[in-house]
């Protein structure tokens, strides 16, 4: 029986690394991004030429409620039935709290925390029909001690640490499970903003001795999605040993 997977922020970075990894597994796919269509696009038809498998792209602002719950509709009304969500769209902000402006924190809150909120809420009614799913939300560490210059990001982050666990408690009668993976610094275009000094400087604190790989957040997501069932309403991290 085909199995369905929704992943956010799929064009590249860890989004393109567990589309790969759910395709290569056999997944049919709806993947969304918020402007890179000519990348997803490419990984959509690369996807379907390699696997098989059905690959639905969808190019818009998944933290806008009604773009959100239209790209989840058409998933379900393609696929009928969703297996894993995967809320991995997100983006970040450095700067001082008092210089940010009240529109940047409106737009981070809107991508990385409501987005969450929005497709969870479209696909649950099916998974708790079904009695079967997993939701797994991509965090960070910074949502589990804070990150100074990235106040909004690391809020975000708590939040949707304490959505994943009040909604793994919430969920798990219906037999779906609700997890998290808080990363570490993974190897990614958001984290280009390193230079060489820094990257080495940072690199040291981490007891691994490197930056993760998208690849591995992928491999982890695989794990969670296809595991244990007993396993709800946790924040794994994958960090290095960093934190």
């Amino acid at each position: 029986m085909a199995r369905n997977a929704i992943i956010t922020g799929a064009s590249r970075g860890i989004g393109a690394a567990l589309a790969r990894e759910f395709g290569k597994n056999g997944y049919n796919l709806a993947l969304c991004c918020s402007n890179s269509k000519e990348e997803l696009e490419h990984l959509a038809t690369e996807l379907h030429t390699q696997y098989g498998i059905q690959v639905l792209p969808f190019v818009g602002d998944i933290g806008d409620y009604s773009f959100a719950t239209s790209f989840v509709q058409s998933a379900l009304d393609e696929f009928e039935t969703i297996d894993v969500l995967i809320n991995n769209a997100g983006i970040s902000h450095i700067g001082l709290l008092a210089d940010m402006e009240i529109e940047e924190w409106n737009r981070i809150v809107s991508v990385n925390l409501t987005a969450s909120f929005s497709t969870c809420k479209q696909v649950i009614p099916a998974m708790v029909s079904r009695r079967r799913g997993k939701i797994i939300n991509i965090s960070s560490v910074w949502g589990n001690v804070g990150a100074s210059c990235e106040v909004a990001y690391s809020a975000c982050k708590g939040g949707i640490n304490s959505f994943t666990r009040a909604l793994g408690k919430e969920l798990a009668p219906s037999n779906i499970q609700v997890n998290a993976i808080a990363c570490g610094v993974i190897d990614t275009a958001m984290n280009a903003c390193f230079d060489d000094e820094a990257r080495a400087a940072l690199t040291e604190e981490i007891p691994s001795c490197r930056f993760g790989k998208a690849e591995e957040v992928a491999h982890l997501a695989m794990q969670i999605a296809t595991g244990n069932e007993y396993l709800t309403g946790q924040i794994i991290s994958l960090d290095g040993g960093w934190m």
